[in-house]
């Protein structure tokens, strides 16, 4: 048995105490309070243990690094395992949801707004617009090339497709045109539809990247009236690309 050990053993807390650990948090907040250099008689004072109970306790307290003797040895200060609590209590979040996500971005904007996912090459919903309509997913799924979301799936999780069908006199129907497209969604990293599903109706998607990695594994898109923005609405896209950022490693 090392002297360490043998001294840890001596001042390590009984189980017929049980204020002691109160008692020992009530120290560290005394040394938070005093400031580096408190005597043992000053956290005493402060904390309304007798001497001798203090004594023992900032002992056990050294001894696991919570606390740390200053360099002349007249008092202590708070150790290294203190501040990694601190740290770790300062540093940790809460965990967010789409949900929590998108209902903060709807706040800000009078367009709809829905996530979707297709990590796995199949296209589903994450989250959908309670105030505005929303195009299904299946929907979607079927005509892709005529979706915002849809051709950013194309983009980056490629398929054949049997035919372009025409849903309005401005859907791409040329499978040259389209690969352009899909060519300039990549480039962008943002894709764009108007009056292609619906007559008066545009929107603009940016990808959703998993929480490692690049994989691209979902969208996030605006939707509202046609003509009311286009790949060049900086402040939307700008928007919208923040948005994804949140959205990391959630889809």
């Amino acid at each position: 048995m090392t002297r360490h050990q043998d001294a840890r053993e001596h001042t390590t807390f009984g189980g017929q105490q049980p204020k002691a650990v109160q008692k020992a948090l009530s120290m560290l907040e005394a040394v938070a309070h005093l400031g580096p250099g408190a005597t043992a008689k000053q956290i005493a004072a402060h904390t309304r243990v007798p001497p001798a109970t203090a004594y023992r306790i900032l002992n056990v307290l050294v001894a696991d690094g919570f606390l740390v003797r200053v360099p002349d040895l007249s008092g202590f200060a708070l150790g290294r395992r203190t501040s990694e609590l601190a740290y770790a209590a300062s540093s940790s979040t809460p965990p967010r949801s789409v949900k929590d996500v998108l209902d903060g971005m709807r706040a800000e904007t009078r367009h709809g707004l829905y996530a979707a996912s297709f990590r796995d090459g199949s296209l589903r919903m994450a989250d959908t617009d309670p105030d505005h309509e929303s195009v299904p997913a299946t929907t979607i799924a079927r005509n892709p090339h005529a979706h915002a979301i849809g051709k950013l799936m194309l983009a980056y999780h490629p398929r054949p497709i049997v035919s372009l069908t025409s849903i309005t006199a401005h859907t791409i129907v040329d499978a040259d045109e389209l690969r352009t497209e899909l060519t300039t969604v990549l480039a962008t990293e943002l894709s764009f539809e108007d009056d292609e599903s619906r007559i008066g109706r545009a929107a603009l998607a940016v990808p959703v990247r998993a929480e490692q990695g690049s994989e691209v594994v979902g969208g996030l898109c605006l939707q509202g009236g046609s003509g009311r923005f286009s790949r060049e609405s900086t402040t939307l896209v700008d928007f919208l690309r923040a948005g994804a950022r949140e959205l990391r490693g959630l889809l």
